[in-house]
């Protein structure tokens, strides 16, 4: 993975602890800082709480950094129009409602193992881009709308990991 996604990875990594700990139930981890992104996701209850709690924009900034996605496929994703997204951009205190931090959570969660995967967000949102057998003759990319798809992407990516074609 190159340098520069690897500072993105590590830059939401530390956002998303920093976060965490913020979080009542999270006060007293103060060793969540340094700790990698699938730590994160493999405490599901973590996830469910950081969820309902909301991402905030500032973390959904250093996110869609990471991710190699358009403002245009964040809009799809979370099935917001483009122009809220904007203004939701632009309002350092907005929070984001349950439903659209499942999805951000989602996608963050993809976007890491892609980049693990494929080390290079270019690689990666070719992938994303590419009809692929494995999915139906389906972009990776039209899947992730909703939760079944993204577990077929997370299971291809996965397949791909350990050299496993089909």
């Amino acid at each position: 993975m190159s340098d520069s996604d690897n500072q993105k990875i590590n830059m939401v990594a530390e956002e998303m602890a920093v976060y965490v700990t913020g979080l009542p139930r999270y006060s007293k981890y103060p060793t969540l800082k340094g700790v990698p992104l699938s730590r994160f996701f493999a405490n599901r209850i973590l996830v469910v709480d950081v969820i309902r709690q909301g991402i905030p924009t500032s973390l959904f900034m250093s996110i869609k950094d990471m991710a190699p996605f358009s403002d245009q496929e964040w809009s799809d994703f979370l099935d917001i129009s483009l122009k809220s997204l904007q203004r939701y951009k632009k309002e350092s205190d907005y929070v984001f409602r349950s439903i659209h931090s499942e999805k951000i959570i989602e996608l963050v969660e993809v976007t890491a193992v892609g980049l693990e995967v494929f080390d290079s967000q270019e690689d990666f949102a070719a992938w994303l881009n590419a009809t692929s057998h494995a999915l139906g003759n389906r972009r990776p990319i039209e899947l992730l709308r909703d939760s079944y798809g993204k577990e077929l992407v997370l299971n291809e990516l996965h397949r791909i990991d350990q050299g496993i074609f089909v």
